[in-house]
């Protein structure tokens, strides 16, 4: 596995596509809960650098004709950590041009054609699970190289992008949602 200081998808060699499939409804261990309860506490959005270098690399991928694609399955009602990830979390990645939809789900209806764990697929032929604690906190990175799990993540991909809502679309349903974002980011 490959540890968290090692894995880094600004700076991986990607050539044409990086898509992620987000199937937690928490990952606030990994490090955003001064953001988190900024959002929660109704403040202003605070600085993030960690958002912003992601924005770059983003723009940098999209300037140079790679797509970046995420898929998140979110359970409705929507977690705080969530609501946070949906308004304040994707807006500086979406302004960046990444590609972000959202697969709503009732409590207890998982999709049983997407599966309930994470990963990264780079150029339809580079898979990595991401591995998780219960509470949210990023372990690290699995190369997977069995070239019948990256067909199959390649499905999954291709599922989750059809059963999908653009972000907009789904910020958009949601007023709570969409008094939180940009509002240029929700004119299309």
């Amino acid at each position: 596995m490959i540890p968290p200081a090692g894995f880094s998808v600004i700076t991986h060699p990607f050539r044409r596509s990086a898509f992620r499939l987000e199937t937690l409804q928490d990952y606030s261990g990994s490090g955003e809960d001064p953001y988190l309860a900024a959002f929660l506490a109704g403040k202003p959005r605070p600085p993030s650098p960690e958002h912003e270098q992601w924005a770059g690399a983003v723009r940098a991928h999209r300037r140079a004709g790679r797509v970046l694609q995420r898929v998140h399955v979110v359970t409705e009602p929507l977690s705080d950590y969530i609501r946070w990830e949906l308004s304040w979390g994707y807006q500086p990645g979406v302004a960046a041009g990444e590609e972000v939809c959202i697969i709503p789900v009732a409590n207890g209806a998982w999709p049983v054609e997407v599966p309930h764990r994470d990963f990264w697929l780079f150029d339809d032929t580079e898979l990595y699970d991401m591995h998780y604690t219960v509470d949210g906190t990023w372990l690290g990175a699995e190369p997977i190289t069995d070239p019948s799990r990256v067909e199959q993540a390649r499905s999954w991909r291709d599922t989750a992008l059809a059963r999908a809502l653009p972000w907009q679309r789904y910020i958009m349903s949601h007023p709570e949602l969409a008094a939180r974002v940009s509002r240029e980011l929700l004119v299309s």
